[in-house]
């Protein structure tokens, strides 16, 4: 392709804020029909460079243009009027609207003065057609799963007509068959003319569905290659800036102790008739695409919900349905799907956040003790090591990684023998992944039980000890051993009822 073909690019782009460069002499470009994938870790300068190409930032030094014009002094609503959409990993859709709703949402077409709501469905229309999907738009898009939702809000970025698409981690709550419609979302309009920059954690998904790669690490440019002749080890290897370590031969260690949680026959609309066993010493991992009762089956262990019927017996003892509280006080932590909105206050400081899970050891006749939460907050994050300015920072203002393993501490800090891991590592880099997993070990090792939900089977494969793989709502096969290999455990959990 010619440069006539390049639609977005920066040329020796600087951008730093208070204590520190984000973005350091980079040069970047994407053409015509390309798909770039974005690699890099979180706080590596991907979210700056994405920010500067949608014109929510301005550079500091060099400079930005998109079809030839540059971005400087422009925002974002400039910056879409010259063909740049964004979609981001956090949704703006409003769950209560109709997806033809949402679709056109702030810019309804009007017929004298009133909304044409013939026209906005004929048009809702042939949006999710551009697209190649088939959805009711006139269905809520709170009903949709979490699959439907992302393709809404693609469909209205396209819907514009875009040169350059970002999607930033379009897929990171989303399973693997609903992964694959995004690919071919992607795939499908770069073979449009658009130009897509692509931001994601999975290797897998970045080789169905990108050209090429750029690697970014400490806010440089280390590399752009085409991701399908590439190694995952030499990927891996420039994100980080060393070889990562030789993996050890994995030795699975099942616990032969009783079981410290077990379940019988719990029924609700998303378990029917579930059955686990819980021991300590051991990480369990639960795999299973999306909807087949992973969530719901840790959400029914700690009582979050109230099957309808069943049993649950903690330490032998039967647990009354639904006794959260009581579950908790038994030693049991759960670490939810969606951390920011289920696991952190975003406000409150980190260290704050740890000690929510058991305020009475670092109280004193009933009044908090500041210098008591400080050190009990301070031990878990030099333990878990948490990258904070200090234990009184906002937890919203960490990466998603160290938000992750604050929620984690919290449970410690309660003493939970029981840990129930939702997703523990969706949407943090390939060095906050390596660390959740050594934690997840060394927990497991101080005679802990870890649950480890995840819809990655390649991580459960290789870090559980026992696999329990859940469809339609029933515990379907255990893996233990040689059992646990990634084909047997994709295999069972797409297998058809």
């Amino acid at each position: 392709m010619s440069n006539t073909d390049v639609v977005a690019e920066v040329r020796s782009g600087t951008k730093r804020y208070p204590g520190v460069t984000a973005l350091s002499d980079v040069d970047f470009s994407v053409r015509r029909g390309e798909v770039r994938a974005l690699l890099g870790k979180n706080g590596a300068g991907k979210s700056t460079l994405i920010k500067i190409l949608s014109g929510a930032e301005q550079l500091d030094a060099g400079e930005a243009l998109v079809q030839g014009t540059s971005l400087k002094g422009l925002g974002t609503r400039e910056v879409a009027g010259l063909g740049v959409a964004t979609v981001y990993q956090e949704l703006s859709l409003v769950p209560e609207m109709s997806v033809a709703e949402n679709l056109f949402m702030g810019a309804w077409q009007r017929s004298r003065g009133v909304i044409d709501k013939r026209r906005m469905r004929a048009d809702a229309k042939a949006a999710m057609a551009r697209i190649g999907v088939d959805l009711d738009i006139d269905r809520s898009v709170g009903s949709l799963g979490a699959a439907g939702q992302q393709l809404v809000e693609i469909a209205r970025a396209v819907w514009q007509k875009p040169a350059l698409l970002i999607l930033d981690e379009p897929t990171s709550s989303l399973a693997a068959a609903e992964v694959r419609q995004v690919i071919d979302v992607a795939r499908r309009v770069a073979e449009q003319g658009v130009a897509v920059v692509y931001v994601s954690h999975r290797m897998d998904e970045i080789r169905q569905v990108a050209d090429s790669a750029t690697v970014v690490r400490d806010g440089r440019i280390v590399e752009t290659l085409p991701v399908r002749t590439a190694s995952t080890r030499e990927i891996v290897a420039m994100m980080l800036g060393a070889a990562p370590e030789a993996v050890a031969a994995r030795v699975r260690r099942p616990s032969s102790e009783p079981p410290v949680l077990t379940a019988r026959g719990l029924r609700s609309d998303k378990l029917d008739g579930l059955d686990i066993d819980i021991r300590p010493g051991e990480i369990l991992g639960i795999a299973g695409v999306l909807g087949s009762g992973r969530t719901e089956t840790l959400r029914a262990l700690v009582g979050l919900d109230r099957p309808d019927s069943g049993e649950v017996r903690l330490r032998g003892e039967a647990v009354r349905p639904g006794a959260f509280t009581a579950m908790l006080r038994g030693g049991l932590g759960i670490t939810p799907e969606n951390r920011r909105r289920d696991g952190i206050v975003p406000l409150m400081g980190v260290d704050e956040n740890i000690v929510m899970g058991d305020l009475r050891g670092v109280s004193r006749s009933g009044v908090l003790d500041r210098k008591a939460v400080g050190q009990a907050a301070q031990a878990l994050i030099d333990r878990l090591a948490i990258k904070t300015a200090r234990p009184g920072t906002p937890i919203g203002n960490l990466s998603g990684g160290n938000q992750q393993k604050v929620v984690l501490a919290r449970w410690l800090h309660a003493g939970s023998t029981v840990l129930l891991l939702d997703e523990p590592t969706r949407g943090v880099d390939v060095e906050a992944k390596r660390q959740i997993y050594d934690q997840m070990r060394r927990l497991a090792d101080e005679g802990r039980a870890v649950v480890f939900v995840s819809s990655e089977a390649e991580e459960l494969a290789d870090v559980c000890d026992r696999i329990v793989v859940v469809r339609g709502g029933r515990a379907v096969a255990e893996l233990s051993g040689d059992e646990i290999q990634l084909e047997r455990v994709l295999t069972i959990a797409i297998a058809e009822e």
